[in-house]
């Protein structure tokens, strides 16, 4: 897998404060010929200001004063000019102050000794400053190194995927080496005439790849490629461990759901084939008359219909868990959804419908909502003992909002929130129900952008309240199809 990306420098890459903490490239010397200059001004300004101090001082003791410039060049410039500065310092310091002076020679033995011991003290000089200019110079590069590690690390880790951190990586390391380009490849890739591959393994398994110029500082690859090596390997390592996880709780998810598949088999579809074949055998005994076998025959009918309503929330159940569900959207009237759903149900005569007159239409698959409100009232005629069960729809707030009523036992507050769970079946509302139907409800209503909720209170009925957003009127043409059709939209 290839991903990569390519950051030409200048290019703006970053907000402001990621840009604030990016480290800079290491600071380049100066030119030499400018420290030439400087040595040669420093030499020039010592060499007079010893013309005073030799009134108050021996001049041979003051030779010391020209080591000032000295460690100033070699910390700046480095040894190699500190110790032609350290010579020039001691041929400037022989021609104008030891004697016999404007001439190279050294008149005193012990003078000798001053000016060697003045070389000598000036070239070590010159060294250790050049030493702990390196190690200075060292310690911020190993600074900036760990700064990007760190930013390389919380780029590539908070990230959800390792591919989306590729491009923000690959630019960091560019800005933090002054690259014209960088690439980061998820998998193996080559190098061409003008970028050079550096290979990112874990062990044995290669990781990716860093595509970097080949006249890239010799760090990109040495102390960076390690750096991305374990940041990479702890990418992948978290997203197999995260991919570990989510398939355990799909796995734990489905057996739930295989349990309660198993158990819905077990009775509630066992319950009505029993029926069916005992209603069937018993209509071939000779001894029945015609209204025996009449009821008989209606016995089977029903079971079948109680048995095929259940294999339809079944399908209806897995589509939408399985994501194959998508609502056909269009124009519909939910005041025809509610009489069709009512005219299908059990006992039509019993459903109450109040609907205010004009209700908007809403931007819906009217067979899903249909379906919806049909398992609504059923769950209600089931179980409100007899008594009606009533519809009230009305326009609210941007909402159309359609409440379900029924006058069964009610819902303890504990077990409200599981009533639409798949399968859940319990308190005093257990009947002949499958426990599939809310669930179908709320994927239906859900899917169509809508919620739905339950207000119950134990011995006082429940309520059933659908919310459906309402989206800008629709066309004349749409509304007019709509309210002489008479029908949702499938």
């Amino acid at each position: 897998m290839d991903k990569f990306v390519r950051w030409p420098r200048g290019e703006e890459y970053a907000p402001a404060t990621m840009r604030a903490r990016a480290p800079m490239p290491p600071a380049r010397r100066p030119p030499l010929a400018l420290g030439l200059v400087v040595a040669a001004a420093l030499i020039t300004a010592v060499t007079l200001l010893l013309y005073p101090l030799g009134e108050i001082a021996p001049s041979v003791s003051l030779g010391v004063v020209y080591l000032v410039g000295v460690l100033l060049v070699s910390i700046v410039w480095g040894a190699w000019l500190g110790v032609i500065t350290s010579v020039a310092s001691a041929a400037a310091f022989n021609w104008f102050h030891i004697d016999p002076t404007g001439r190279f020679t050294v008149a005193d033995a012990e003078n000798w000794v001053a000016l060697a011991v003045f070389l000598i003290v000036a070239v070590v000089a010159a060294a250790l400053a050049e030493g702990a200019r390196l190690r200075a110079r060292e310690a911020a590069e190993r600074g900036r190194e760990a700064d990007l590690a760190a930013e390389l690390a919380r780029i590539v880790l908070g990230a959800p995927a390792p591919e989306t951190a590729l491009a923000p990586a690959a630019r960091r390391i560019a800005a933090a080496f002054g690259l014209p380009s960088c690439r980061i490849v998820l998998g193996e890739a080559e190098g061409d005439e003008r970028t050079a591959a550096v290979a990112l393994h874990q062990g044995e398994e290669r990781l990716g790849t860093l595509l970097v110029p080949r006249d890239a500082p010799p760090a990109v690859a040495e102390r960076i490629a390690p750096v991305l090596e374990a940041v990479l390997a702890a990418a992948a390592e978290r997203e197999r461990l995260t991919r570990e996880v989510v398939e355990t709780r799909a796995l734990r998810r489905s057996d739930d759901i295989k349990t309660a598949v198993l158990r819905a088999v077990s009775h509630d579809l066992r319950s009505p084939l029993t029926g069916m074949v005992a209603a069937a055998e018993a209509l071939g005994s000779p001894a029945l008359d015609e209204e025996d076998r009449r009821a008989l025959t209606d016995g089977i009918v029903a079971e079948g219909a109680r048995l095929s309503r259940l294999v339809d929330k079944l399908l209806d159940l897995s589509r939408l868990q399985a994501g194959t569900a998508p609502p056909h959207r269009d124009w519909v009237s939910v005041e025809e959804i509610l009489r069709e759903a009512a005219d299908s149900a059990a006992e039509p005569e019993r459903v109450r419908l109040s609907i205010d007159r004009d209700l908007p239409l809403v931007l819906a698959d009217g067979a899903q909502l249909e379906r919806a409100f049909a398992n609504l009232l059923e769950n209600a005629l089931r179980l409100s003992g007899g008594y009606p069960v009533s519809v009230r729809a009305r326009e609210t707030g941007g909402r159309l909002l359609v409440r379900v009523v029924d006058r069964g036992p009610g819902i303890e507050l504990a077990e409200q929130a599981r009533v639409f769970e798949p399968f859940y079946r319990g308190g005093p509302r257990t009947g002949t129900g499958s426990g599939l139907g809310l669930a179908i409800v709320r994927g239906f209503v859900e899917a169509n952008g809508g919620t739905v909720r339950v207000e119950s209170l134990p011995g006082q009925g429940t309520t059933f309240v659908v919310a459906l957003p309402l989206p800008p009127r629709p066309p004349a043409a749409a509304a007019e199809r709509a309210g002489t059709t008479g029908a949702p939209a499938a």
